[in-house]
């Protein structure tokens, strides 16, 4: 059997995103994979019952989501609430639902403190990126799912199928 993807709800153009937005991911292997019922979709901040819209969150300090798994760093609102425990479980919440339904990659929003897998946002909500992972890709990784961002839909279709 084929190895399902799992795919950020955004990416897929449900509204989800903290500003309640969506960033739709228009390419043929999606409508493809939708066919073949190979695509298994979660927005892992709803699923740790984050509302939408909410105020936007990143990993302080320039830090990474290894670091958040590894309790060294925190995520917080641009409000100053720690949201760290929620990142954590809707992380925790995507890897369950990776492993249960079969899911060898991932193919994940980039730039969020969540499923970033390229780059994040730096924690001081100026909009400066770096090099980074978020927490879900992050956890997803160690896990030995293969998490590809937005951008690099092609290397997944070369590496999926």
């Amino acid at each position: 059997m084929t190895a399902k993807i799992l795919v950020s709800a955004c990416l897929m153009g449900h509204a989800v995103r903290y500003d309640g937005a969506s960033k739709p991911l228009s390419h043929p292997a999606i409508d493809r994979w939708r066919s073949d019922g190979r695509l298994v979709t979660i927005c892992p901040e709803m699923s740790a019952g984050m509302p939408v819209p909410r105020p936007p969150a990143e990993i302080a300090g320039g830090q990474a989501g290894s670091d958040v798994l590894s309790g060294t760093a925190r995520v917080v609102e641009k409000t100053g609430r720690d949201v760290t425990d929620e990142f954590v479980r809707a992380a925790e919440n995507a890897l369950a639902l990776a492993l249960e339904t079969g899911c060898r990659f991932a193919l994940l929003i980039d730039g969020s403190p969540s499923c970033g897998s390229g780059f994040i946002y730096d924690g001081s909500f100026s909009g400066a990126q770096h090099s980074g992972m978020g927490v879900t890709a992050a956890l997803l990784r160690q896990n030995g799912i293969e998490v590809y961002s937005d951008s690099e839909i092609d290397r997944l279709v070369d590496k999926a199928g």
